[in-house]
């Protein structure tokens, strides 16, 4: 699976909008990677931001 696909999964299961912070201690990845995975996340419309700095899946 790919950090990608990683982070997007993290973020459908979640109840909640996240931070990066946030999914960086959920999935054991690094900073950069999460930032990285965001970045194209938001890219493809995969994610959205409904309060700012928080981010949830488009489509759960």
């Amino acid at each position: 699976m790919s950090e990608k696909e990683q982070v997007l999964d993290i973020l459908k299961a979640s109840a909640t909008p996240l931070t990066a912070g946030e999914v960086e201690k959920l999935s054991g990845l690094a900073r950069k990677a999460v930032d990285k995975a965001f970045t194209e996340l938001k890219k493809d419309n995969a994610i959205v931001s409904p309060v700012r700095c928080k981010w949830e899946a488009a489509v759960k």
